[in-house]
């Protein structure tokens, strides 16, 4: 795709021997960027794309006097953000570039007629394209296995690959629930300060999403401090879950609201503003699935798995509009076929428009 972007060069670094010509000799990518630019004659500047530049990083001080002396524009593609982020000395080009992610489909983007197929299935393109279930089921499983291989042991980021798999097990099961380090801790028989490195391992592999609460109110005192993580896919959170596909719908209601989570993250990631998604969490009992930070304003989002909504869903998110001055309006996101008043302020929105939510 990228290359029918038009580039003037694109390198593959995940070539063998592409990648060994440039580790060899990382300045050779700056004279053959330069003759480019040449041989353009003040054409614009040539389109430079590096694709998997963390098995390269030494090529991103190239990068850098290249752009500084406005030789190049580049595109910079890489599958792990960890190599980068945690790599010695390594040159993240501050101030000249912008960071973004590819996340996976989005609900506008693949328009399935079957929520269930969200929920088992996710929405990496790779997954989405395949003809049956039988053979998304065979790629995600391999997904995750080939991930805990090349990601996990290669890069040896943990000695005991054991129970990072049993972490990584209970890891997908707890997916969009309140962590519990300590109680992770006890099931898998490792100190809690290594289940805490395990979960920013899989953050910094843009696996896990951290979504924290909101811990400031004026009148409560008990707001859960304790954060939540989700899954970047839920298909392979079902396989990396080793669950089946045959789920009880109180397990399918905890999905949609992972994937209503999921599609507020993806919105937001795209968002001009920037919108922040939390949660809100009272230990005495109240609590709303997902609130929309945007600007100081609050808007709180309730999920649930009914096609009619009644007045008993909306209990928490009254509570939270009369709590929070700044959040106007509240939703519960559910099956309804079309939008509908609640009650003041309060509306049910069907799923596919839960995006809408974000501008």
């Amino acid at each position: 795709m990228i290359r029918r972007l038009g580039s003037d060069l694109f390198l593959s670094l995940v070539r063998p021997e592409v990648r060994l010509r440039y580790e060899k000799a990382p300045d050779s990518l700056a004279g053959e960027v330069e003759a480019i630019f040449g041989a353009r004659k003040g054409s614009g500047l040539p389109l430079v794309v590096l694709d998997e530049v963390q098995r390269v990083p030494i090529l991103l001080d190239v990068v850098q006097d290249l752009i500084d002396r406005k030789i190049a524009k580049f595109v910079l593609t890489g599958s792990s953000a960890r190599k980068l982020r945690r790599g010695t000395n390594v040159n993240l080009l501050p101030g000249r570039i912008v960071a973004l992610r590819l996340d996976p489909f989005s609900q506008a983007e693949l328009a399935l007629s079957s929520l269930k197929q969200h929920l088992l299935y996710g929405d990496l393109p790779g997954i989405a394209a395949l003809d049956n279930n039988d053979d998304r089921e065979m790629d995600l499983s391999s997904y995750v296995t080939t991930y805990l291989e090349e990601e996990v042991r290669a890069e040896a980021l943990v000695r005991n690959l054991g129970s990072f798999a049993r972490f990584l097990e209970l890891a997908a099961s707890e997916s969009g629930n309140i962590i519990n380090l300590r109680k992770l801790s006890r099931e898998i028989g490792v100190a809690h300060t290594t289940i805490a490195s395990y979960f920013q391992i899989l953050e910094d592999c843009l696996i896990l999403d951290r979504i924290s609460p909101i811990t400031k109110s004026m009148t409560r005192k008990k707001l859960t401090k304790s954060q939540k993580f989700l899954f970047f896919d839920l298909g392979v959170r079902r396989l990396a879950a080793t669950e089946g596909t045959r789920l009880a719908p109180e397990r399918m209601g905890a999905l949609f609201e992972q994937y209503i989570g999921l599609e507020l993250l993806r919105r937001s990631r795209l968002s001009n503003k920037r919108s922040k998604i939390c949660f809100w969490r009272d230990a005495d009992g109240p609590e709303v699935d997902w609130v929309i930070e945007s600007e100081d304003r609050y808007t709180p989002v309730e999920v649930k798995w009914t096609s009619t909504p009644r007045a008993r869903d909306i209990k928490h998110l009254r509570t939270f509009l009369t709590e929070y001055p700044q959040a106007e309006f509240g939703y519960v996101v559910c099956r309804t076929p079309r939008k509908m008043k609640l009650a003041e302020g309060l509306y049910a929105l069907p799923w596919q428009d839960c995006a809408d939510l974000i501008v």
